[in-house]
């Protein structure tokens, strides 16, 4: 059966060329007579691995000398627990910016630790929108400002790194990291789930300024403690090796496709076509302001709902998957991470407007 278009949100599609290699790599990596999922993460070979995927990370964001990578289990919703446990050093207020799903969990998940201060929400809009800088309330004596910079449910996206004085920038990027380049020396620490843009899922990079580090709440589990993981290259116990592999394979490919720069225009110009398609008809609808709606996850509706079956299982007889909106928001949602294709876009706007012309 020839491959599919797959839009999921997470976990994604995989570049074929990751997934071919991988396959080739399978039963004997290197001439080792062994499968990377049969290695001892102390062994030559995979430290190898790992160091090679650290690097390539590096380069691929810039990432200053000082601030730690690590590689850990989890995902981003144990960062959104291990984040507060780390950051807050001495003290008990954090700001977090409320921009949809994932972020509201982030926030009640610090809640447990701190006092949350929301400094903006767009939960009166129905987040379909990210309220201006000049609206939001930040509290000068929190240890940390978060944010999400793209959600995949409600489909908005930070377009710009927001401006926050002094104060320690946080933010989960688990559906844009890699998407675009990225400044980090304005972070104090990023987060992002791999099973977007970067990987399969079972592993989270945390990439924080290393001065941050080292004064974690009493009673932080180890396991959570930045500076114990990084002190232990992100082994302080056995990590999930296979994912981490598997996104290093990742990187590399980015490498190959000219980079962040080259992956943004990619990226531009999917959503670009995507959103034309749907602005142009009369017959589909996105709900999200304009200035803020996100390259990676776009969501949108027809204008008979009751025909929302019949779309999908059409979209999958033509070869286009896993384009069901969140069961929160229904709908429908189209992901157009890195390893879409052009050519899955250009599908996807035939199979709408031929759905259109049919039924509207």
């Amino acid at each position: 059966m020839p491959r599919v278009y797959n839009f999921s949100a997470g976990p994604s599609m995989l570049p074929e060329a990751v997934l071919e290699k991988a396959q080739a790599e399978m039963l004997d990596w290197k001439s080792t007579g062994m499968s990377v999922m049969e290695m001892s993460h102390r062994s030559k070979a995979y430290v190898a691995i790992a160091e090679k995927a650290e690097a390539d990370l590096r380069e691929l964001l810039a990432i200053p000398r000082s601030y730690k990578v690590l590689f850990l289990p989890g995902g981003a919703t144990g960062q959104f627990a291990a984040v507060p446990m780390n950051l807050l050093r001495g003290k008990s207020k954090v700001s977090y910016v409320s921009t949809g799903l994932w972020s509201e969990k982030a926030i009640a998940e610090a809640k447990r630790y701190a006092d949350v201060q929301i400094a903006a929400s767009a939960k009166a809009a129905n987040f379909t929108t990210i309220p201006s800088r000049s609206e939001w309330t930040i509290d000068s004596d929190a240890a940390y400002l978060h944010y999400t910079s793209n959600e995949t449910i409600g489909g908005v996206e930070f377009h710009g790194i927001p401006e926050v004085g002094d104060l320690v920038l946080v933010s989960d990027m688990s559906s844009d990291i890699l998407s675009r380049p990225l400044d980090v020396s304005r972070f104090g620490l990023i987060y992002a789930g791999a099973q977007k843009n970067m990987g399969p899922s079972g592993i989270v990079v945390v990439i924080v300024r290393e001065d941050l580090i080292g004064e974690p709440l009493p009673g932080t589990p180890s396991i959570f403690d930045y500076k114990k993981q990084a002190e232990n290259g992100s082994m302080l116990n056995t990590p999930p090796t296979y994912p981490w592999y598997l996104l290093g394979l990742v990187l590399e490919w980015l490498k190959e496709q000219g980079g962040l720069a080259a992956a943004e225009a990619r990226n531009q110009a999917k959503a670009e076509t995507l959103y034309a398609a749907i602005d142009d008809s009369a017959f589909y609808s996105n709900p999200v302001d304009p200035a803020c709606r996100s390259r990676m996850n776009v969501p949108f509706r027809i204008a008979n709902p009751n025909l929302e079956k019949t779309f999908l299982a059409e979209a999958k007889a033509a070869g286009l998957v896993n384009l069901e909106g969140h069961r929160s928001v229904g709908g429908f949602r189209a992901s157009l991470y890195n390893a879409m294709p052009v050519a899955g876009v250009d599908a996807l706007v035939e199979f709408m407007g031929e759905f259109e012309r049919k039924y509207g």
